[in-house]
């Protein structure tokens, strides 16, 4: 189904986690990985905006709902209502629930260095039977990059958490995945080491059923989210209310608009 443009697979977390796991697994590729990657409000208004971004989250193989009031608006916009969301903090753990039955490894590449080590520490202390091959942080030359590429590569690490934030990670895996062919899945994570490390908080679990969760965010940072919420989120809403009938010149029109 298509949501705003974007199309978003109709699963909810336990069967999301499953089918990363077997994609990883069972129906490795033998070319790059596989690509999953999950689409909210900004994704929305900024892949409208930005036909870079809009053709990167079409390439991945899995796309999630990871927005709440999407979940919500789903029925009455498309015809067919999405299960749940599937916000990547919680799936995290979905997926390390299902690696208990199936020894699955993994790789935690983003934020800054001593988030990455604060969050991969903690995930080792709540899940020891998780198998973490690797780790590093997310600031790097162009140079880097590519040494890190071929270690990740070389490691071959099932699930490749990558947490870049939007659009550096997908820019990372448009232009880096098939240099990776013996890397089963990446995963796209956004803020996820944040909330692992627990230097960001989630918002009550009201707010999160209600779609307000992004109010909850931006009133902890008002600074950096206020204006991102502020300008994508009612973009966002007329995406979904006029793609059936004329979303294409509403993409065209927010394009014209970010040049000027």
């Amino acid at each position: 189904m298509e949501i705003g443009g974007l199309p978003v697979a109709r699963l909810d977390r336990r069967q999301t986690a499953r089918l990363l796991i077997d994609l990883a697994l069972k129906y490795r590729r033998r070319d790059r990985p596989w690509i999953a990657t999950s689409i909210n409000g900004q994704v929305l208004s900024e892949a409208a905006r930005h036909s870079g971004l809009r053709e990167a989250v079409r390439f991945a193989d899995v796309i999630s709902c990871d927005g709440q009031p999407l979940v919500m608006a789903s029925r009455r916009i498309t015809g067919f209502a999405l299960p749940e969301r599937v916000a990547t903090t919680d799936l995290f753990h979905d997926v390390v629930a299902v690696a208990r039955e199936r020894v699955v490894s993994m790789y935690f590449l983003g934020g800054t260095e001593a988030e990455n080590a604060r969050a991969v520490d903690a995930v080792r202390d709540r899940y020891p039977h998780l198998r973490i091959v690797g780790q590093g942080h997310g600031y790097h030359s162009h140079r880097q990059w590519i040494g890190v590429v071929r270690d990740i590569d070389r490691i071959g690490p099932d699930i490749l958490w990558l947490g870049l934030g939007v659009p550096r990670e997908q820019e990372f895996y448009m232009r880096f995945a098939h240099a990776m062919p013996n890397v089963g899945v990446i995963k796209t994570s956004g803020g996820l080491f944040n909330f692992l490390s627990a230097s960001a908080l989630r918002a009550p679990q009201w707010m999160q059923d209600m779609g307000l969760e992004w109010a909850y965010r931006m009133g902890r940072e008002p600074r950096r989210l206020m204006f991102r919420y502020l300008t994508t989120s009612p973009h966002a809403a007329l995406l979904m209310l006029t793609r059936q009938k004329w979303g294409k010149g509403i993409a065209e029109l927010g394009e014209r608009i970010d040049r000027w």
